[in-house]
């Protein structure tokens, strides 16, 4: 029996995993099908966890989901088959982000992890010329979505006994950039986004928190660095442990926090 962790002093990259770490946790991630949303929707699952796979495209989705099916578990068992939850998060509207509620909500009756991890870069440029449409684009991909489902799904949150909330930030979230325009902005308000929401349910059993996964090998550092030799940064399957930390009950207690992965 090892000794309960101070939240104060919580670290999710020091935080030593079990075999089991998720199991019978369900837990929803938008953008599953590539980079750091497809290795955390199959690590989750790897520990234990049913895996809601929230994204656009329906054949990538039905991939990431048999990955799943053909997994084996940490503690050797199968992995529980994922729930396929297509949503547009640039065209849904109000109906959408309601049927995806309901379908976890018929399901299951509850829900314990909720990761904000689909995002866009937009086109890096200076302020002075940055393409209004494209703002736009990015803020509600990046932002506005993020709050959309947080909303409905805020119900089946509640109805966990120790639920987590976790948006995949950055560094330009932190710290505005030039030339990051949009993609900045918006991590920088997806933070501030979620520390409202942490205090807002401060006393309640869901906390929030943000990660920021640090440099990894993704189609999205690709683009924002296409000089960079991509095989030189961390896989996204080796940055995963303070993901699963954080959305497991080690992290009970912890909230309104902004960690890094590396």
């Amino acid at each position: 029996m090892t000794d309960p962790i101070d939240p104060a002093n919580f670290d999710p990259r020091r935080v030593t995993l079990r075999a089991d770490e998720l199991d019978g946790r369900v837990i929803a991630i938008t953008g599953p099908t590539a980079g750091l949303g497809r290795a955390l929707a199959l690590e989750c699952a790897r520990r234990g966890a049913e895996v809601v796979l929230i994204g656009r495209n329906v054949k990538k989705l039905e991939g990431i989901h048999a990955e799943i099916e053909a997994a084996v578990r940490h503690d050797g068992r199968p992995a529980t088959a994922a729930l396929i939850a297509p949503l547009d998060l640039e065209r849904a509207v109000a109906g959408d982000y309601d049927a995806l509620a309901s379908a976890v909500e018929q399901r299951w009756g509850r829900l314990d992890g909720l990761v904000h991890n689909a995002a866009i870069l937009g086109q890096p440029s200076p302020i002075e010329q940055y393409d209004v449409p494209t703002w736009l684009k990015v803020m509600h991909v990046n932002v506005t979505a993020p709050l959309a489902l947080t909303q409905v799904l805020l119900p089946a949150l509640r109805a966990s006994p120790d639920a987590s909330v976790l948006g995949v930030s950055s560094s330009v979230g932190r710290r505005g950039r030039a030339y990051w325009g949009a993609y900045s902005v918006s991590k920088g308000a997806l933070e501030n986004l979620l520390q409202v929401l942490a205090d807002e349910l401060g006393h309640s059993r869901v906390r929030v928190n943000s990660l920021n996964p640090g440099r990894a090998r993704t189609a999205m550092r690709r683009q924002a660095y296409p000089a960079e030799d991509i095989r030189s940064l961390p896989a996204p399957e080796s940055l995963m442990a303070p993901f699963v930390a954080l959305l497991g009950p080690q992290a009970a207690g912890v909230s309104g926090r902004a960690f890094d992965a590396q």
